[in-house]
């Protein structure tokens, strides 16, 4: 288990040194085709960097808005408190905020920018179909989240996801304005090197937002396997969480209030469930969750 935390945290941050990488290579070439569009990028890049500030502090009331949650009330909802209390107790977490997502697929997500300002999210049909140790597997994986700054790691993922996405737009709309010369004026269209240059970065501008949203759910599916070994480390209870995924995997409902920005928050794959049912790799491409067998066959290994 422990290995398997270690090395899904050296993948998320090699993940992360990638994304740096792809945004570096977007704005040189950005650069090569304008010469001298580097205010321009900056401009772009501080806009970008500001409202994912704001964003940021306000992500967990976002969140939960989007899911139409409402605060769980504790005589109501006694268990779902007691169980996020006792696991609160054996992390030394402080008990995040808990609320209610009326909703008759089971799910579940956490938000917030750290520990102290945090929130678990449920559904109703997740409470009615999780025995009382399945619900303890899955609050430990939402609290494993919390624990291990997940969020913060995902805001950063989508900050730079969405800076290169900005980035390749401006550049080709400008492309498009000005019948591709892109505002260079020098003789570098004479020069091969010049060429070859000229056709990796259209291509790089191209194919950038993609190759940086598919690395976007790399980071997602990562930081999945690190919260189900974090939750079984805490619960000190593997059957638990897998009879809870095993559950999930056999209901094909999709949550009704889930939206593809928050899609990577909830334990599942929220959104159009059906679509995406089979075994071939090319079925979970574009999901923002591993396979639900592969975590199952992880936490089995443990």
């Amino acid at each position: 288990m422990y290995e398997q935390i270690s090395a899904n945290k050296r993948k998320t941050v090699l993940l992360i040194f990638l994304f740096v990488l792809l945004l570096s290579a977007v704005g040189l070439a950005v650069d090569y085709f304008l010469r001298g569009g580097v205010v321009g990028i900056v401009i772009v890049a501080v806009i970008v960097t500001v409202s994912s500030f704001v964003s940021y502090f306000n992500s967990d009331k976002v969140a939960l808005r989007v899911a139409h949650a409402r605060p769980a009330d504790p005589v109501e909802y006694a268990r779902y408190h007691n169980l996020v209390e006792g696991l609160c107790i054996a992390s030394g977490l402080p008990k995040p905020r808990l609320y209610i997502v009326d909703d008759p697929a089971p799910n579940a997500f956490s938000t917030g920018r750290n520990p102290k300002h945090a929130a678990i999210a449920v559904t109703t049909g997740l409470l009615e179909r999780m025995n009382r140790v399945e619900l303890e597997g899955v609050l430990a994986h939402e609290l494993s989240h919390i624990r291990n700054y997940d969020v913060l790691v995902m805001t950063l993922a989508v900050t730079m996801v969405g800076i290169i996405a900005l980035l390749s737009d401006f550049f080709l709309r400008i492309m498009f304005w000005t019948g591709g010369r892109g505002g260079r004026d020098d003789d570098s269209g004479n020069n091969p090197l010049g060429i070859v240059f000229a056709i990796l970065g259209f291509v790089l501008l191209i194919f950038a937002p993609i190759i940086a949203a598919l690395m976007q759910m790399a980071v997602s599916r990562r930081r999945e396997y690190l919260a189900d070994a974090s939750g079984v480390q805490l619960t000190r209870y593997p059957p638990g969480l897998i009879s809870a995924l095993e559950k999930l995997k056999d209901d094909h409902t999709s949550t009704h209030f889930a939206s593809k920005a928050t899609a990577h928050l909830w334990i599942e794959e929220p959104l159009d469930k059906e679509s995406n049912r089979g075994d071939t790799r090319w079925n979970h491409l574009f999901d923002t969750h591993p396979p639900i067998d592969d975590r199952i066959h992880a936490l089995e290994q443990m």
